[in-house]
Formats: structure tokens, sequence, C-alpha cells
């Protein structure tokens, strides 16, 4: 079920929110559960066996973990081996299939494995669970409803943010909800709708026509307006969709941690990583890089620790090789900087806006890698980008995909792309004429997006398939 459904915002929702409240504290979790589970089988009911074996499996593993200590590390490898098994067999199955088949020039073709929605967002957050417990950071819940409820609440099931178990743990068991955390929730989510539906589709759609034309068919203006709309796309798509889970959960008395922070104003890529969907990087810092040994070793081995962090979150993106040269782009990028101490910045505004440019053209460059279908296709498109492909047919003229509307709409992206309406969200104004003025904005925010909603058919989610 997506958010920006009507079944979501005018059923689903409303619903929800009415049991919750009308129910007594102790009912709540057990609401939210049933709600979560639904949520989830609305559009994958068998993969719904999938995940609550998940939930199962990793109840489990800590209760043995907590309960066995000397044995500990054995128990946990062994979940997390089970963990990232069922990971492997429904997200990298086909991509191991395939690259085996034309290595080998083979042709096996058994079976086809239909990824389930969110798998990789709930395996992970199981993971941090496991892993919390062996720690001992937290106690082993012996309760398997609110296991359940950690791994599969719906407000952040689908497409994050990653929410570790150390910084809900607390929550789960015990909550305070109040009126003003229910509005500033409320508010959340309607700006994070309005990221979605006002400015990611429109972009989208701008993205979708252009990387669908053979690269010979774009001039080099297209390519940039194609791979810009891209990456507004993405981030407005996903920044969306977080301040909505982080709406959701704050209506429901949860407080998740932000996971984007105007990544577009980084002046390099290892700031655009501290600002760029944050609870995938700290879950990789936390749970792989640190026991890698982090910067506590060699450069060299530190360097090695980066590149496998970043091999490791291009991967986890998606099964297959531009994904994985995505990651290890950045991974580049954050070996030279790390090496050179580029990230410092200790210049002037001429060497910051250098340091700004260079970071936006990286990052661009690299969503091309990840939006394109191959990497073959996104070398094309690239050396198009800077005029290096020689069209061969008919090229078609930018305002066929771009027109006044779409500009403004790419114009307003760029703006809310930084800190400039931040304040928006802010309680404590300067004077009432101005909340009053705030609030009527966000309302005429959620009447076009709701308008919107009911009549767009172009609505996907970037992260689903992740």
């Amino acid at each position: 079920m997506l958010f920006s459904s009507v079944s979501f915002l005018f059923m689903f929702l409303p619903i929800v929110l009415l049991g919750y409240f009308f129910l007594s504290a102790k009912y709540r979790n057990y609401w939210l559960l049933l709600a979560s589970i639904f949520f989830y089988a609305w559009g994958e009911p068998t993969y719904v066996l999938i995940m609550l074996g998940s939930v199962l499996i990793n109840y489990t593993g800590a209760r043995l973990v907590a309960a066995y200590r000397s044995h500990g590390k054995l128990i946990l490898s062994a979940s997390i081996a089970a963990d990232l098994g069922i990971l492997f067999y429904f997200k990298y199955f086909n991509f191991v299939v395939d690259n085996i088949n034309q290595l080998v020039e083979a042709k096996i073709d058994f079976i086809t494995v239909v990824m389930p929605i969110g798998i990789s967002f709930y395996t992970f957050q199981a993971i941090s669970y496991l892993v919390d417990v062996y720690r001992g950071e937290v106690e082993v819940q012996k309760n398997l409803f609110k296991v359940a409820l950690y791994i599969t609440l719906f407000p952040q099931l689908i497409a994050g943010p990653i929410v570790k178990y150390h910084d809900v743990a607390e929550q789960i068991s015990e909550r305070q909800e109040n009126f003003p955390d229910f509005i500033y929730g409320l508010k959340r989510f309607i700006i994070g709708l309005s990221k979605k539906m006002l400015l990611a589709n429109p972009m989208g759609a701008v993205a979708d026509n252009v990387f669908s034309l053979p690269v010979e068919q774009m001039n080099c203006l297209t390519s940039w307006v194609g791979a810009v709309c891209y990456t507004l796309q993405i981030f407005f798509d996903f920044s969306g969709y977080s301040d909505m889970a982080i709406g959701l959960g704050r209506m429901f008395g949860f407080k998740f941690l932000e996971n984007f922070n105007y990544p577009y104003i980084s002046k390099s890529i290892t700031e655009f990583w501290r600002r760029w969907h944050i609870s995938l990087s700290t879950w990789f810092k936390e749970y792989l890089y640190i026991p890698l040994g982090g910067n506590r070793v060699s450069k060299f081995r530190n360097y090695i620790n980066l590149f496998i962090v970043f091999f490791a979150t291009g991967f986890w993106h998606g099964a297959a090789w531009n994904f994985i040269f995505w990651g290890l782009w950045h991974g580049i990028f954050i070996v030279f900087e790390k090496i050179t101490g580029w990230h410092k910045n200790d210049g002037g505004p001429f060497l910051s806006f250098i340091h700004h440019f260079y970071t936006l053209l990286i990052v661009v460059i690299g969503w091309v890698m990840f939006r394109a279908d191959t990497m073959t296709y996104a070398g094309e498109y690239i050396k198009n980008m800077f005029g290096q492909v020689n069209g061969s047919m008919q090229i078609y003229p930018l305002r066929y995909y771009f027109d006044s509307y779409e500009m403004i709409t790419m114009l307003i992206a760029l703006l809310v792309s930084t800190p400039l309406f931040s304040s928006m969200l802010n309680d404590k104004y300067t004077s009432a004429k101005t909340h009053i003025m705030i609030n009527l904005w966000i309302l005429t925010l959620f009447i076009l997006s709701a308008i919107s909603v009911v009549g767009s058919t172009y609505n996907p989610f970037i992260y689903f398939r992740f």
C-alpha cells in the first residue's frame, strides 16, 4: 500500500488512527502490529509469511544469544547468516544465475525469484536487533509481539528509514503520545506527501522520458536535464517517504531519527554521505565499518574498509552491476578525500564554491549510473553529457520533454532542496500571523497533493524496489 494512495490516505490511516487512540495504552501495540501486517499484506499477501518468518528467526536468535552468552558469537553468526541467506535468495539469486549464464554461456532458467517489497529494510532492522542484544547495548526482548512490531511497523516498513533497535527499544515498550507531537507528525507527513506528489513525480516523468531514449537521440543539454531531473526526483521521492514515515511515527508516539539533511548543499562526498540516507550510512558504520576495524587500522586497511562499505552500499540498493559501480564510484571519492584532506574545505568562498560544484558533479554522474538499466547505457549517457556522442538518429528538441511547467517545477525543487524553507515546522514563530500563514500553506499543500493523488497515474516510489 502506498502512502500516496487514496486507500491509504482516506481509509487505512483514518481507521488506524481512530482505533489506536480509542484503545487503552496496553492494547495499542497489538493494534499497530495488526495494522502493519495488514498494510504489508495489502500488496503482497504471500510474502507476509517471509516477513513473519524473519520475526521468528530473530526473536529466537536473540533469546538464544542472551541465554547462552558463551556461544553468543556462534548463535549470532548463524542468525545473521539466516537473515542474509533469505535476503540473498529473494534479492540476488536471479542476479547470480544471470551472471553465471553469461560467464559460462549456460542456460540456467529453472526458477525466477520475485523479491518481496521492503525485504532489505526489515532485514537490516532485524540484524540491528540481534547485534544490539549481542553487544549488550539493550536487553533481549522477551515479548514476541514487541519484536514483531519493531520489525514490521508500517510507517518505515517498506522504504525506511532503517530504524536501529537501540534507538527505539524504550519507545516500543513505553511512549507518550501528545497533541503537539501529533500535529507536528501530521505537518511532517503532509510536507513529505507534497515532496512526492508535487516535485518528485513531475521530475520523474521527465527523467523517465529522457532515459527511455537511445543516447543518439538526445543532445548534450537534454541529457543534462534528464540527469538533473532524476537527481531531484530521487531526493524528493525518498526524502518525501522518510518525512511521511517520520511524521506517521510521531503521530503514534515514535520519534525516529532524521534520514536526510539537505544533502545537495554538501561540499564533499564525505559530507554528502553524512546527509544522504543517514539511517543506511550509520547502519553500515555501526554494523560493518567499525567491526572491520574502521579507522583504527593502517591507512591502507582503512581504505579497503571504506571500499568494502561502499561496495556493500551499492549492492544493498540492487542486484545489478550499475548499483555496484555506483557504490564504488562514491567509494573512490571518499578515499580520495581521505587521502588528500579535500573534505575539510578550509578555504574561502571561491574554494567553497569549487567544492560544492565538484560534489554535485560527482553526485549527478553517480545518479546516471544508478538510474541507467545497464552500465553500457550509463557510460554512453555520461559521454553524451560531455558532448562525446555523435547523434546518428533524429534528435528531438528539449521542449519535447521539458515544457514551462516542468521548468518551473525544477526551479522550485532546486530551492526546496536547500534549507531555505527549513523553519516551516518550527513551532516558535515570531508572530501568530506567521504561524497562521504557514499552517494555511501546509493545508494548501495537502489539498494540492490530495488532488494529485486522486488524479495521478504516475506514482512510483523508487526505493520500493530495494
